[in-house]
């Protein structure tokens, strides 16, 4: 089979499940695209581009009160569903394969804990958890729901706004004055408090990144599920792959920034392409 032959999309051929038969140990890393079906939505189109305003940085959460404004008002609508959100069948067919015993690692873009939900034990969460909230200040972690019931308390006027769903607990919430929402201190030091998530501008934790390099450099192969790897933070597994002489296969619909790297490309959507699971 020709390089050609093998990235081009094949739905009934079966090429991702013997991938997945011919390599014994699969580094896998996901990202959006795996919970979708879950009601969460993602961050780009076919073409890798963004489908609507760029995330909101660290460097303004940080620096500006109103920006931080904005994100606790979106947070307080977006999580009502996203904190509900369940596996569905992408998730739970990643679990079989560890089951299966050919997982190295499952190393996630998402902060949405779904694997973990699945059954999934062997997780690296690159870019955080959602679920959690972290004290700029002190450190100290709390659970988010907590947050929610005290962003309650002080924003009533918020308990019955609703908007459409954006990527990772954010909605849709334009045109409204976030001026008067009030966000709460750290009750233990008074610090900023923080989604515990890797915000764009932000630093990757170094362990974090060790820890799969190592675990991609014990994998035969590596297998990406619903990302277009446009963030370098996933894009250099796959280039460490690929310069390791690892195969990389992808399931992802539209153009990944890794695409000259692949041995295997599947244009399918996630939960169809690993049915086999």
């Amino acid at each position: 089979m020709t390089l050609a032959e093998a990235i081009s999309p094949e739905p009934e051929s079966g090429a991702l499940q013997r991938f997945v038969a011919q390599h014994r140990r699969l580094f896998v890393l996901t990202g959006a695209g795996c919970s979708t079906d879950s009601g969460i939505p993602d961050y780009r189109d076919a073409d890798g581009g963004w489908k609507r305003a760029q995330p909101v940085t660290y460097q303004a959460f940080m620096g500006e009160e109103l920006t931080r404004k904005r994100y606790w008002a979106r947070s307080l609508v977006g999580w009502r569903r996203f904190g509900k959100a369940l596996p569905n069948a992408t998730h739970h067919a990643l679990a079989r394969l560890e089951r299966l015993g050919k997982l190295e690692l499952l190393l996630t873009q998402n902060v949405d804990g779904l694997h973990q939900q699945a059954g999934n034990q062997n997780v690296v969460d690159l870019h955080g958890r959602l679920d959690t909230v972290r004290c700029m200040g002190c450190e100290r972690r709390s659970p988010r729901h907590a947050l929610q019931q005290a962003l309650l308390a002080l924003n009533p006027q918020w308990i019955d706004l609703d908007a459409s769903d954006a990527p990772d607990g954010d909605a849709d919430l334009d045109g409204h004055d976030f001026s008067t929402f009030n966000v709460p201190p750290c009750p233990h030091c008074g610090g900023i408090l923080k989604p515990d998530v890797v915000f764009f501008g932000e630093n990757v934790p170094r362990d974090r990144v060790a820890t799969a390099m190592q675990a991609l450099d014990e994998a035969d192969a590596m297998l990406v599920v619903g990302s277009s790897l446009m963030v370098f933070s996933g894009y250099r597994f796959a280039h460490a792959a690929a310069k390791a002489s690892k195969p990389v296969a992808v399931v992802n619909l539209g153009r990944t920034r890794a695409d000259p790297l692949l041995s295997l490309k599947v244009e399918q959507p996630c939960a169809e392409a690993l049915a086999f699971l």
